[in-house]
């Protein structure tokens, strides 16, 4: 019947090997220097040749050690790797997260959960990076984002979380004073706001039920970096804006914004959380994921929008 290999003896040759000593070694392994040298020479003789050349002075690989210690060490390091990742998953998540989230959401969606994750994580730190543009993760020594983008960005590891839709919007009294476009070409006589970060470009594409579609780049009196900044004149009649359904969502709801174009779609996005790497991801990170996946991932802020009929109704309305 073979033996089980002895995964304690190559443990600690390739620790000497790395240390350069058996009491260093020792040292980095927590045990004695006798319990190093007698696991090292148990090894030797089983796999019958010297693995090290030994002086009062020096210590070597032999030709042999030499031919032996890239594996030998591949399989210490899988086992240490092994070992941290039972630890992460049997324990409480614990340690500092770096969080990057867009201001308007963190601020409306991620802040009220925050007394709910640091109550469940308890050994959890965060560090809430709020803003509108684009951190570099690895650049910025980020750990994890939350990110809204029509795609994640290919060199990261992106988790989907929920759709987030775009809408077109403007004021009763905006549409009052200025009438309500029909097609997005019509956008040209229109004065709109926009969206300083938008993920591809300053350019609105609108895609209607058949597929067909139609660029249109906003000009208007105002260009900002947060969402949140549009509300005021949106709400004053000054223009027509974009917004995400997690802002728009409340005044659409009780009628002082109204949507446009509800038979054209704007470019679709998703809310992501988005990491350097998935192989490396520790315990805390992971459990930030799926905490934002299960409480975000059928989010409150859905808007369900009236049919066309029912708007063209309300236009009717208002004809003199």
């Amino acid at each position: 019947m073979p033996r089980l290999p002895d995964f304690e003896g190559l443990a600690m040759f390739a620790k000497v090997a790395e240390e350069g000593s058996y009491a260093a070694a020792a040292r980095a392994m927590g045990v004695s220097v006798p319990t190093v040298s007698r696991g090292v020479a148990r090894l030797e003789e089983r796999l019958g040749s010297r693995l090290f050349n030994r002086t009062s002075r020096q210590l070597a690989l032999t030709e042999f050690g030499q031919r032996m210690v890239e594996q030998a060490s591949a399989l210490y390091r899988q086992a240490e790797e092994m070992e941290s990742a039972a630890y992460e998953m049997s324990v409480q998540p614990r340690g500092l997260v770096r969080l990057a989230v867009p201001m308007s959401f963190g601020l409306r969606w991620v802040a009220p959960l925050l007394p709910e994750l640091l109550a469940r994580y308890p050994g959890l730190e965060l560090d809430l990076h709020l803003s509108d543009s684009t951190v570099d993760l690895v650049a910025d020594g980020f750990d994890a984002a939350l990110r809204i983008a029509a795609l994640p960005d290919s060199s990261l590891v992106a988790r989907h979380i929920c759709a987030v839709t775009q809408y077109l919007v403007a004021s009763p009294l905006y549409l009052a004073e200025h009438g309500r476009p029909t097609h997005p070409r019509e956008l040209t006589e229109h004065a709109c706001m926009s969206y300083a970060y938008r993920a591809r470009s300053q350019v609105w594409r609108f895609t209607d039920d058949h597929g067909a579609e139609e660029d249109v780049t906003p000009k208007g009196p105002l260009r900002v970096t947060n969402s949140d900044a549009l509300i005021a004149p949106l709400l004053a009649g000054m223009a027509i804006a974009e917004l995400p359904e997690f802002i728009a969502s409340e005044y659409l709801a009780d009628g002082r914004l109204e949507q446009l174009l509800p038979e054209w779609s704007m470019t679709r996005g998703g809310l992501y959380f988005v990491t350097p790497s998935a192989r490396t991801r520790p315990r805390k990170v992971q459990a930030l994921a799926d905490f934002f996946v299960e409480r975000l991932s059928s989010p409150s802020w859905r808007w369900r929008a009236p049919g066309r009929a029912a708007l063209q109704a309300t236009d009717a309305s208002r004809r003199p």
